[in-house]
């Protein structure tokens, strides 16, 4: 190699870093500090989020959303700016994208449902729901899958797509709820004492609220059916204590009735046998 073809490549090598060296340096300090501020506003975030009560999972989700994104385009702009074309490439991952989104529709429904179920809140971890055939307590809520655990202690894993479109029965979100069974006595048995034998009971259980003003217990006939007069009782209860009424009431209504000499029929039917003459 000459002397001349060295210089040559001297001269080359310096303009190629004057051309380049400060954009280099430039990009190098973009991504640096650009780095540091994505942390900084993802930290802002999560903070802002825990300050409104956000679910634990959906603010995780949210802060890695945001710093992914927001790293991306720090990239592409450093790309950018040591002179990397970018248009091709931001061509590239959008078809990627689309791609991957086809193939993952499923899940990304189901992840668009465990958003909004996390962010409008229908329910919560702890809440007793029934929805999709199944009802139990919800033990936590994922981002694809929301579980729920049956009173057999059956584990249920819905899917949060079907879950955030479908109809959801939240139980017990509320303070207080209504027990409503309906017990049946013969057409021979008095309906007066009946009635009156049921708001014995009512108001003989402590676990009743009774003070409620348009919550008090009532007893009402619901029905004349083939075998039996339905009697209908309502009665208001703390959410925590409704099982216990539910099974509870059944008990104490035999116990009342045996005592009150009050019938619970069970179905019969009449059976006629006519003799023909000279059959």
């Amino acid at each position: 190699m000459d002397e001349i073809s060295i210089e040559k490549i001297y001269n080359q090598a310096i303009e190629l870093l004057m051309l380049y060296g400060p954009k280099f340096i430039l990009a190098i300090l973009v991504l640096i500090i650009g780095w540091w501020l994505i942390g900084r506003i993802a930290n802002m975030a999560e903070k802002s989020m825990n300050k409104v009560k956000f679910e634990v999972g959906l603010t995780h989700f949210l802060v890695s959303f945001i710093s992914v994104i927001l790293k991306v385009l720090l990239l592409i702009s450093v790309a950018s700016m040591i002179g990397i074309e970018t248009t091709s490439f931001i061509a590239m991952l959008g078809a990627a994208g689309l791609a991957v989104g086809m193939a993952l529709q499923g899940s990304l429904a189901n992840f668009a449902g465990g958003v909004l179920i996390l962010f409008f809140k229908p329910f919560k971890v702890g809440d007793v729901i029934e929805a999709q055939g199944y009802m139990g307590t919800v033990v936590e809520i994922q981002i694809f899958v929301t579980v729920l655990l049956t009173y057999d202690n059956e584990k249920i894993i819905i899917p949060n797509g079907t879950l955030s479109n479908g109809c959801v029965k939240n139980k017990f979100s509320e303070p207080t709820h209504r027990v409503a069974i309906e017990f049946g006595i013969s057409y021979g048995d008095n309906v007066h004492k009946a009635r009156d034998v049921l708001m014995s009971v009512l108001n003989d259980y402590d676990l009743i609220l009774k003070d409620i003003e348009d919550k008090k217990p009532s007893v009402h006939v619901s029905q004349h059916g083939e075998s039996h007069i339905g009697m209908l009782v309502w009665a208001w209860v703390e959410s925590d204590n409704y099982w216990p009424v539910y099974f509870g009431l059944y008990e104490r209504v035999k116990i009342a009735f045996d005592a009150a000499d009050i019938t619970i029929p069970f179905p019969q039917r009449d059976v006629h046998i006519h003799q023909f003459p000279g059959k």
